[in-house]
């Protein structure tokens, strides 16, 4: 098996956008809002970009305040980026989404990390921050589909309690997907991480 990591090309990397030019393609022929999945990609590049000149500087770091710092930057951009589905009132109800990443995603880490995986150090960034990626990412998500479905409910007039089940059903839907496909149809983010190391 060879060890070495593989070195891809700019040009064949390019190739990646042709499935995203068709989307965004798509979008504009059907007057669809295109001019955000533009925005998102060439930030997604830069965002890449960056934490990849940070990333070994993250890993090789001994200090816990370094990871509690990473942490708490995806915390709170996770939650701010979870609202992005309501645009009224959106700093109004962002402590409530931060709470809820918080405690729900932050909960799940302590679990993994601390009881799981019995880091030492408990702060050890090589694991911390991509578990704590991928937990904070999935919370995201969930908030995201729940509160777009909680405001389209309540704009519908229905009651409070009804459009809550629906709002969770709603966020459950990709956890429960995800789910059913471990091991058929995807695998874990870690492990495919380790196969293609």
């Amino acid at each position: 098996m060879n060890e070495s990591i593989t070195a891809i090309p700019f040009s064949s990397l390019l190739l990646v956008f042709i499935p995203v030019s068709i989307v965004i393609g798509l979008l504009h022929a059907w007057s669809l809002e295109w001019k955000n999945t533009i925005y998102a990609v060439i930030r997604m590049l830069i965002q890449l970009l960056l934490i990849g000149y940070f990333l070994s500087y993250i890993f090789e770091s001994n200090e816990a305040s370094v990871t509690i710092g990473v942490l708490s930057v995806m915390v709170f951009a996770a939650s701010w980026i979870a609202l992005g589905t309501v645009q009224q009132n959106r700093r109004q109800f962002y402590r409530f989404v931060l709470l809820s990443i918080l405690v729900g995603g932050g909960l799940t880490l302590i679990l993994v990390t601390q009881f799981v995986l019995k880091l030492n150090p408990w702060f050890l960034p090589r694991y911390m921050i991509p578990l704590a990626g991928m937990i904070f990412a999935s919370s995201m998500n969930g908030v995201s589909l729940a509160a777009e479905r909680l405001k389209a409910e309540m704009d519908r007039n229905v009651s409070y309690p009804e459009a809550r089940g629906i709002a969770l059903r709603a966020a459950l839907i990709p956890i429960t997907n995800t789910l059913f496909a471990v091991g058929l149809v995807s695998l874990p983010g870690m492990m495919t991480g380790q196969i293609l190391s």
